[in-house]
């Protein structure tokens, strides 16, 4: 039976278990593991226990942080910067449609992690090979959502507070017109999205589902907007020092669906509104 740590990369980021590998390390501590994307420093987050069976298997702790890795840790932050205007420059050159939100090099730098938003798919191959060429490194473009870009970037909500996904939350629940529905708030989803665009994570953290009459609140006169969780990462592209494109171009998981606009809302209602009129107007008048 393993005995494993809850280990996080970011603030406010997914929990991932790793084998502790015989090295004394406790909650608080800052290890150095080999993650899917290479070796990274994390923040032990859960205290040691065992597991009976992993579902997985798991991959293991290397070492606690020493201060050449702190050091190391350091220097990459000027590497990602440098990286991003680099990128940022070869996409105005090319004209490549796309947003770039953040950087991210590995602690052993064989890895420059680059994420984006784009509205459609992109072929971006020649980018890759000019990153490639520059950095002489790994290359890898991974797309994520709008959630995910105020996640990373950071802001503040019609609140006044910090926003719930840089704060607290580690993931992504989906979230319904009928939440806001139930708790007697303005149908407007003008009024009811966050700065990303789509509907506020804070309107399900008072909703309770539990009364089976609820379901009549989505009648005749709902508002059928919902969202369900965005796919976080998506890999793109990625390109060794050599300049030569591996695996697909793009590979999309999974698609989120567009809510509704306003207009569309409208022009439904008012549709609903003109045959209930109708059908009482066809009605016999009792005497």
């Amino acid at each position: 039976m393993p005995e494993i740590v809850g280990v996080r990369f970011k603030s406010c980021g997914k929990i991932y278990d790793f084998e502790i590998n015989g090295i004394d390390v406790k909650k608080g501590d800052l290890v150095v593991v080999e993650s899917e994307l290479g070796l990274n420093v994390g923040n032990v987050v859960i205290d040691r226990h065992i597991i009976e069976e992993p579902e997985r298997k798991l991959k293991k702790v290397i070492r606690k942080v020493t201060e050449e890795d702190l050091q190391q840790k350091q220097e990459n932050k000027n590497l990602e910067i440098e990286a991003r205007d680099n990128c940022l420059e070869r996409i105005m050159a090319r004209g490549i449609p796309m947003k770039l939100v953040w950087t991210e090099v590995t602690l052993d730098r064989k890895r420059i992690i680059f994420y984006f938003t784009a509205e459609k798919r992109i072929d971006f191959r020649e980018l890759v090979k000019d990153l490639a060429a520059r950095f002489k490194t790994r290359i890898e473009m991974r797309q994520i959502g709008v959630r995910d870009e105020a996640k990373i970037i950071g802001s503040l909500g019609i609140c006044g507070r910090e926003l719930c996904c840089t704060k607290f939350l580690t993931s992504f629940e989906p979230i319904s017109i009928k939440m806001a529905k139930k708790q007697e708030l303005v149908l407007n989803t003008a009024k009811l999205s966050g700065i990303c665009g789509r509907l506020m994570c804070c309107l399900g953290f008072e909703y309770i589902e539990t009364y089976p009459e609820d379901t009549t609140l989505l009648g005749g006169d709902s508002i059928s907007v919902s969202e369900d969780a965005e796919v976080t990462e998506i890999v793109v592209a990625s390109s060794d020092s050599g300049g030569e494109v591996d695996g697909p171009v793009q590979r999309i998981e999974s698609q989120q669906p567009a809510p509704q606009s306003a207009k569309q809302e409208n022009k439904e209602k008012n549709e609903k509104f003109i045959r209930r009129r109708r059908k009482r107007r066809r009605r016999p008048h009792k005497k």
